[in-house]
């Protein structure tokens, strides 16, 4: 009896895959940063019965439409904005995701572009490596303090809850908007229910969590960071669609606000030429939110382990649809 065929969407290092190579015939495309061709991918889904995607992999009904022995799509991510649900499960084929597993790391680099944007760090590095450093001067590449200001998370699910964890530590008032209040959170992390409004006017930094949906897009527009501080820090690190890009550029630009840490945007990848790049008080990375060698190991595993459960006939472990 032939093995069920997968098939992966970026190349990924053999070692990650030899455990599973008895229960499956994994194919994969030959290239690890760049996407594998529209055509290719159509070819190779033809008689796949699992397809292991990644976020800049666009799953739709075309390609749903190819590909008829397809049963599961694991993507490598917590997001499933490039996915169409309502088309797999038309399909009748299961989505899956990566949740848990990567909500620690995520954080990490949340705080990490907190303490960037406050603390100028980028930009003082590039100082160092133009060798523009001379002297001392009093408030010479002067940041701003973290200890002890507002934090105000936007989305209180596991990755808020964990950036809220680290905030702790360095003593932040904590307040967080949600769809919906979480009074256990509120207990375990000493934070504060806020409206968005009143989080949008107090709080010194802020972050964003939220998944990309019809009612968060362009969520960060305009008449949002007109209501922000002057001294307000903008950090996003859930999906770049839920920002208007021209509007934050502005923002930055005329001192509306005082800085930006980004990890994701509308359209990536970026170049550098992208109205954010170029200004000095914000800091762009390529979207490595949860890029650790553990953590991507372990969605590399949960991905190819809820394709196991589903093409042997069980529930996946992690399903979305």
């Amino acid at each position: 009896m032939s093995k069920p065929k997968v098939y992966i969407t970026r190349k990924i290092d053999e070692k990650y895959l030899q455990a599973y190579r008895n229960e499956l015939d994994i194919h994969m495309w030959e290239k690890e940063e760049e996407s594998v061709p529209r055509e290719t991918l159509f070819k190779e889904i033809a008689d796949a019965d699992a397809l292991f995607a990644v976020l800049s992999d666009t799953i739709d009904e075309e390609l749903l439409s190819k590909a008829p022995r397809l049963k599961v799509i694991a993507n490598m991510a917590v997001g499933y904005d490039n996915i169409d649900v309502e088309a797999c499960k038309k399909h009748q084929v299961v989505v899956a995701n990566t949740p848990d597993v990567l909500s620690e790391t995520t954080a990490d680099l949340g705080f990490s572009l907190i303490m960037a944007t406050a603390r100028r760090i980028v930009e003082a590095d590039e100082w160092v490596k133009q060798d523009k450093w001379q002297s001392w001067a009093p408030f010479f590449f002067a940041g701003t303090d973290i200890y002890g200001k507002t934090l105000g998370i936007v989305g209180m699910g596991r990755i808020g809850e964990a950036i809220a964890k680290r905030a702790a530590g360095f003593d932040m008032n904590i307040q967080y908007h949600n769809r919906s209040r979480k009074k256990d959170a509120e207990e375990r992390l000493n934070a504060k229910y806020v409206s968005f409004d009143e989080l949008l006017e107090t709080s010194d930094f802020i972050v964003t969590v939220v998944p990309h949906t019809k009612e968060t897009d362009k969520l960060f527009n305009k008449d949002v960071f007109k209501k922000m501080k002057s001294s307000a820090i903008f950090i996003n690190i859930s999906r770049g669609k839920v920002v208007d890009e021209e509007a934050l550029a502005e923002a930055l630009k005329t001192g509306e606000i005082q800085a930006a840490g980004l990890d994701v945007f509308d359209e990536e990848p970026i170049r550098a030429d992208h109205p954010l790049v170029g200004l000095k008080n914000t800091v762009c990375i390529p979207h490595i939110g949860s890029a650790s060698v553990e953590t991507r190991t372990k969605m590399v595993q949960l991905c190819l382990e809820n394709i196991q459960a589903v093409v042997t006939g069980e529930p996946a472990i992690t399903p979305v649809s």
